[in-house]
């Protein structure tokens, strides 16, 4: 049986935390689903088509469009990971707010479906405070965010910003 994972997430921007958690949870499963929601209740940076452009940029780069794969979805996610035949959804904890938010999202999903399973990896040490919305903030600021997101993520937000 093929192990398939959704990485669910708005990826607005992608950090080095999330390409952490893609590197590491692509070990788990045969096929990892980058899943970029399209409507996340945040009002994003970039469009839904550059997010998942400059992902499939980074995945490309690290040679693993064989078995990650990235995707737009809309809707609820337990629907979304059914229609694409995955029987795990991925999450990235950073810090104990993080567990409080996602657990209770667990166990909603596990309501709807049983059978697909949620796993947590934590974010690795040099990556626990990085978050999309401060990255934008200190961007926004003109700090400098080379530290907290790839290469070409960085131009792209600096073109956005010009």
């Amino acid at each position: 049986m093929t192990q398939t994972a959704i990485y669910p997430g708005s990826f607005d921007p992608v950090t080095n935390g999330h390409l952490d958690i893609i590197t590491r949870g692509a070990t788990l499963c045969d096929h990892l689903i980058i899943a970029v929601a399209r409507h996340s209740g945040k009002s994003p940076m970039f469009s839904i088509d550059e997010r998942v452009a400059l992902l499939e940029a980074e995945i490309a780069a690290m040679g693993k469009t064989d078995t990650i794969s990235v995707t737009s979805f809309e809707g609820l996610l337990i629907d979304f990971a059914r229609t694409s035949g995955a029987n795990a959804i991925l999450r990235g904890l950073r810090a104990v707010t993080d567990f409080e938010y996602e657990f209770q999202m667990t166990g909603m999903n596990r309501r709807m479906d049983p059978t697909i399973e949620t796993i947590f990896l934590m974010a690795s040490e040099r990556n626990q405070f990085i978050a999309s919305s401060m990255v934008k903030e200190i961007a926004n600021l003109k700090g400098d965010i080379s530290g907290f997101v790839p290469k070409s993520v960085m131009k792209a937000m600096a073109d956005k910003s010009s």
